[in-house]
């Protein structure tokens, strides 16, 4: 496997590690509908978390976060609407991102809440 699909899997993991951490319950990792794919759906009270995760190994060219196109966001919205039917939620949602940057071997984790509507 390519080293950033390892890394990518890495960052996963670490954003896996940060939700748990912070208190929220990780319902569904790389959940797929048609074409689309959320990296993770979490759960914080009554809450659902619709998460995009974005790892990169610098920032030369940019932050993680900014890597998050409007073709994603909307497969994202779409996968979330066929979520959010499946399971007949009729509580509150959002939309955030992971940025994961390597620095000196170390990875930095930046939560955006309401990333997008």
């Amino acid at each position: 496997m390519a080293e950033h699909n390892e890394f990518g899997k890495q960052g996963e993991e670490e954003a896996m590690r940060y939700l748990q951490t912070n208190g929220y319950q990780v319902l569904e990792r790389n959940y797929r509908y048609s074409h689309s794919e959320i990296d993770l759906i979490a759960q914080k009270g009554k809450m659902i978390i619709f998460i995009e995760v974005k790892a990169r190994s610098s920032t030369a060219f940019g932050n993680p976060e900014e890597f998050v196109s409007y073709t994603k966001i909307r497969l994202i919205k779409k996968a979330a609407e066929h979520y959010i039917f499946a399971r007949d939620w009729h509580h509150d949602v959002r939309f955030d991102i992971i940025a994961i940057v390597r620095t000196n071997g170390e990875l930095r984790v930046k939560h955006i809440e309401d990333a997008f509507y």
